[in-house]
C-alpha cells in the first residue's frame, strides 16, 4: 500500500507515478557531491546503467547530466557533429522535427526522413537515403512521445552498418528505455538519449546517455571544439570516468537527491531480469489496446509491429472533444495527456502505461484508467457495448 498522499493516477507519458522509495530518496539529507557516500552512490548508479542498457563493452560510457532529455540533443549535436555535417533524422512524429531544428541551432544540415501520422519510415527508404551521401550520424527515436510510434532499432542499426558503416547510430529513448528492450552492444548502437522521468521511474531532472567507444573517437576525432560548454564531452567525460571509478571530481554540481532516486529506482529495476520487466509492460499494452480498442477507439499507430510497449496514442470519436474528455478524466481521477503531434494535436489523446503503474501488482491504476476512460466516453454520447 503507498503511503503517498492521495492523488489522481498520472498516466501521461512522462513523467509518470513514482515508487514510494523512490520518493523518499528524494528526501535525502544534503551531502558534499565530491563526499565519498555520495561519489559511491553515483559511480554504482553509472555502473546500474550499463546492465540496464546491456553493454559490457568497457569502451562504452554512461552519462548522468542535470536537465532534461532535451539535453541530450545538444549533447549529439555539439560533439559528435560539425558544423556543415549532414545527418540523416527518421521522423515518426514531433520529436524528430525538434531534434531537427537542434541541429540546425549548431550548423549541422539535418536531412528528415518522414513516415505518414503514425507510421515510420521503411527499410528500403532508409537504405535509398544512405546511398545518395554520407551522413555523419543517424538518428531513430525509438518511440515518439507525440504518436506511440515505435521504430525497429535492431533492424535499421544493422541497415546502417551494412550500407553505411561510418554512420553513428544515435537513438531517442526517452519514451523507451526502462519498458523496451534496447541490446546497445549486441545491436551496434553508439548513442542512446533518454530521460529520468518516463520508464525509468525517477522524477525529473537528470539527462541520462549511453555512448559506445566508437561514439567517443568520433568526439575525439572532431576537427573543432564542441559548440557547447556545459553540454561538452570535453568537460564531461572525464567526470564519469572517475564518478564510475568512485573519485571525486567536478565540473558542474549534480543533484544529489536526483542521483539517490535514481540509484534507488535503478536497484529496483535490476532486481529482476530485464526480459521480465519488458515482457509485462508488452502484455499490458496488448491489454490496454486492446480495451480501447473494444470502446471503438483507433490507433495512430495503427501497425501492431508499429505500437509502443510504454503508452497508447488514441485518435478521438467525431464529436468528442479532449478538452472535455480530459477534464472528465480527471474528476475521476485519472490523468491522460492530450495531443501532441502539430498536424492533429486536437483530434486525439495520449494514454502512457509504464513503470510502477505496470510493474506493481498492487497497484490499480490500468484498470481505474480503463474503467475511466469507458465511463468518459459513454457520458460525452458514445455507445460502448
Amino acid at each position: 500500500m503507498s503511503t503517498q498522499p492521495e492523488h489522481p493516477a498520472l498516466l501521461i507519458p512522462g513523467p509518470i507515478e513514482f515508487d514510494d522509495e523512490v520518493l523518499q530518496s528524494m528526501g535525502h539529507f544534503s551531502q558534499s557531491h565530491v563526499g565519498p557516500p555520495f561519489v559511491a552512490t553515483f559511480g554504482e548508479s553509472l555502473s546500474m546503467l550499463r546492465k540496464l542498457f546491456q553493454t559490457s563493452d568497457p569502451s562504452s560510457q554512461p552519462f548522468v547530466i542535470s536537465g532534461s532529455g532535451t539535453l541530450g540533443w545538444d549533447f549529439v549535436a555539439a560533439n559528435l557533429a560539425e558544423k556543415g555535417d549532414d545527418v540523416l533524422v527518421l521522423h515518426t512524429g514531433y520529436f524528430a522535427d525538434s531534434f531537427a531544428d537542434c541541429f540546425q541551432t549548431y550548423g549541422v544540415n539535418a536531412t528528415q526522413l518522414k513516415a505518414p501520422i503514425g507510421d515510420r519510415p521503411q527499410l528500403p527508404e532508409v537504405e535509398k537515403a544512405l546511398r545518395e551521401k554520407p551522413y555523419k550520424l543517424i538518428t531513430i527515436t525509438h518511440v515518439d512521445t507525440s504518436t506511440g510510434v515505435l521504430s525497429e532499432i535492431r533492424a535499421v542499426s544493422e541497415l546502417v552498418h551494412r550500407v553505411s558503416p561510418s554512420t553513428l547510430v544515435v537513438v531517442d529513448g526517452v519514451c523507451s528505455v526502462g519498458c523496451e528492450d534496447i541490446e546497445f552492444d549486441h545491436w551496434g548502437i553508439d548513442v542512446v538519449v533518454t530521460a529520468s522521468q518516463k520508464a525509468i521511474g525517477c522524477p525529473a531532472g537528470l539527462c541520462i546517455l549511453m555512448c559506445s567507444g566508437r561514439a567517443i573517437e568520433v568526439f575525439k576525432a572532431r576537427k573543432t571544439p564542441p559548440s557547447s560548454y556545459f553540454a561538452s564531452f570535453a568537460n564531461w567525460l572525464p567526470i564519469m570516468q572517475n564518478y564510475e571509478a568512485k573519485k571525486p571530481s567536478y565540473f558542474a554540481t549534480p543533484s544529489p537527491q536526483l542521483i539517490h532516486a535514481l540509484h534507488t529506482t535503478l536497484t529496483q529495476i535490476l532486481a529482476r531480469p530485464l526480459s521480465e520487466r519488458f515482457a509485462i509492460h508488452k502484455e499490458t499494452s496488448k491489454r490496454i489496446k486492446a480495451t480501447v480498442d473494444s470502446y471503438g477507439l483507433k490507433q495512430l499507430a495503427a501497425k501492431p509491429e508499429n505500437q509502443a510497449s510504454g503508452m497508447t496514442a488514441m485518435y478521438l470519436p467525431e464529436g468528442v472533444k479532449a478538452t472535455e474528455l480530459l477534464p472528465s478524466l480527471l474528476k475521476k481521477g485519472v490523468i491522460f495527456a492530450g495531443g501532441l503531434h502539430k498536424e492533429i494535436a486536437a483530434k486525439y489523446i495520449r494514454f502512457g502505461h509504464m513503470g510502477v503503474s505496470v510493474t506493481d501488482p498492487s497497484r490499480k491504476d490500468i484498470e481505474k484508467a480503463l474503467e475511466a476512460l469507458k465511463d468518459g466516453l459513454v457520458e460525452a454520447g458514445c455507445s460502448i457495448t
